[in-house]
C-alpha cells in the first residue's frame, strides 16, 4: 500500500510544526506572488478576500475530474471560495470573484475530509488552495491525527509561490496545476496578474521536484506525481505549444498533461472579441499536434 507523505510528518511531528509555521505567516502575507503584507490574523484582507477562516463552496465526491483521481469512489473534492486570479473568462466566477460558500474552521474542515475518505473517496481534492495553505495544513494535520491516510491533492490555478510551496513537500502527494498562458502580457490582460507564465512554470518545477512524474497504484488510481491542466482557447491566445513545448524540455516528456478543449464564453469574456466564442475542433486538433511535436508522451484530452 502506498502511504501519504503527511503520515511521516505526523509520526515526526513536523506536521504540526509547518502547520504553526504557516499560520503565523498570515499576520503578514505572503504566501502568494501577490505579496499583500496584510494581517489576516486581525481582520486585514488582501487581493484573495480571505482571513484566517477559509469559505468553503462545497465538499463531495467527485466524478468529474480526470479518470487517475476518480476511480470508483470518486474524488473528494473541497472547493474553497476566493482565488488570487481573476479570470476574465472564469467559469466559476460566483465562488471565485463573489466568495459564495461558508466560512470554515480548521477543525470543521478536518470533519470534512474525514467524511470523504469514509465516504470512499480516493483522494482529498483542494480547489483553489494557494490563498489558504495555512489552513488547508492546520486541517490536515488535525486530520491525519484522526485517522486520515488518503493522498492529498494540491489543485490550484498555477500562480504559487516557490517558497510557499516548499513548505507542502511531503505534506502534498498529488500537485495538479493549471498552466493558463506561457506570456506574462496576455495573463495580465486576461487574469489581472503579474508574472504569470514565469510564475507558473517555476511553480510546476517546484512541484515536480517534489513528487515527479505521475505514479498509479494496481488499480489505475493516482498516489503521487504532477498532474498539468491546460485549457485551449481560442485564436491560440493561451500559446499552448509555447506551454506544450516547456513542459516537455523544462519538466519531463513524460508529464501527465490533460489537454482540455471545455472552453465556452463565461463571466467577462463577452467583453473581449477574442473571447466570445469556442474554440474550433481544427483549433483542438492543432493543440494534439502540438503535444506531439512538443515530445510529450503521456497527454490525453479529457473534456
Amino acid at each position: 500500500m502506498n502511504h501519504p507523505g503527511y503520515l511521516k510528518l505526523l509520526e515526526t511531528g513536523e506536521l504540526e510544526t509547518r502547520s504553526g509555521l504557516m499560520k503565523s505567516m498570515l499576520a503578514d502575507c505572503v504566501l502568494c506572488p501577490h505579496q499583500c503584507k496584510v494581517n489576516r490574523l486581525k481582520g486585514e484582507s488582501g487581493f484573495c478576500k480571505t482571513l484566517d477562516r477559509v469559505v468553503v463552496s462545497g465538499a463531495m465526491p467527485h466524478f468529474g475530474e480526470e479518470s487517475e483521481l476518480v476511480g470508483r469512489g470518486g474524488s473528494g473534492t473541497i472547493f474553497f471560495s476566493y482565488c488570487n486570479l481573476r479570470c476574465v473568462f472564469c467559469q466559476n466566477y460566483e465562488i471565485s470573484c463573489r466568495g459564495e460558500g461558508r466560512e470554515t474552521s480548521a477543525a470543521e474542515l478536518a470533519v470534512l475530509m474525514m467524511k470523504l475518505q469514509n465516504a470512499g473517496c480516493h483522494n482529498i481534492n483542494f480547489v483553489s488552495p494557494s490563498h489558504v495553505v495555512p489552513q488547508m495544513v492546520e486541517a490536515i494535520s488535525a486530520a491525519a491525527a484522526k485517522g486520515l491516510r488518503i493522498p492529498i491533492v494540491y489543485n490550484s490555478g498555477g500562480y504559487d509561490l516557490v517558497d510557499t510551496l516548499r513548505l507542502l513537500e511531503g505534506i502534498v502527494d498529488i500537485y495538479m496545476p493549471d498552466f493558463k498562458f506561457f506570456s506574462d502580457a496576455a495573463a495580465e490582460k486576461y487574469l489581472g496578474v503579474k508574472q504569470y507564465g514565469q510564475i507558473a512554470g517555476n511553480a510546476v518545477k517546484e512541484m515536480f521536484r517534489q513528487v515527479g512524474n505521475l505514479d498509479l497504484n494496481e488499480e489505475g488510481i493516482a498516489f503521487k506525481g504532477v498532474m498539468i491542466r491546460h485549457l485551449v482557447l481560442p485564436e491560440n491566445l493561451a500559446e499552448t505549444s509555447s506551454i506544450l513545448e516547456f513542459i516537455a524540455q523544462e519538466i519531463s516528456p513524460d508529464t501527465y498533461v490533460n489537454i482540455m478543449e471545455q472552453y465556452y464564453p463565461a463571466h467577462k469574456a463577452a467583453q473581449y472579441k477574442e473571447l466570445k466564442r469556442k474554440i474550433s475542433p481544427s483549433e483542438y486538433k492543432e493543440a494534439l499536434q502540438a503535444a506531439k511535436a512538443a515530445g510529450l508522451r503521456r497527454f490525453v484530452h479529457e473534456a
